[in-house]
């Protein structure tokens, strides 16, 4: 099965880097970067009506097995940024989120990001088209 492209449009989402993310030598923690991609995937996900709550309720869990950062530039208290979500299914188990974060105005790469998400249903892998409308949710 070849991998499937879920969006040519990025969901996008703005933030504002707060002064207790920055380090002492002012600049956003590499670890803040994980919060900022996981906020960004969760509302991309919110907005497709995709419940975590009741999917958990239902046996189902959607996790993140693997987290890739690759951190060009760094951001400080104050600055505006952007990040973009993307999604793609990787075979029949996992589903990528391809993630950026730009600083604005200039629209600069600060990072990127690939994670990759499974669904578990009580505790045991799960083919993802398994969750009813998971799949046609991602692609609306």
């Amino acid at each position: 099965m070849s991998d499937q492209n879920f969006a040519d449009k990025p969901f996008e989402l703005e933030f504002s880097v707060r002064d207790y993310e920055c380090d002492l030598q002012g600049i956003v923690n590499n670890a803040v970067y994980q919060n900022y991609y996981e906020h960004a995937r969760h509302q991309f996900l919110l907005g497709k009506k995709i419940d975590f709550a009741g999917l958990h309720n239902e046996g189902i869990d959607l996790i993140v097995s693997r987290v890739e950062i690759d951190y060009k530039f760094s951001l400080r208290s104050g600055d505006l940024f952007l990040v973009t979500v993307t999604t793609r299914r990787e075979g029949h188990l996992r589903l990528i989120f391809e993630q950026d974060i730009f600083k604005l105005p200039e629209n600069k790469l600060v990072s990127h990001a690939k994670v990759t998400g499974v669904g578990l249903n009580h505790g045991r892998p799960m083919k993802l088209d398994v969750i009813p409308g998971f799949l046609e949710l991602l692609q609306g």
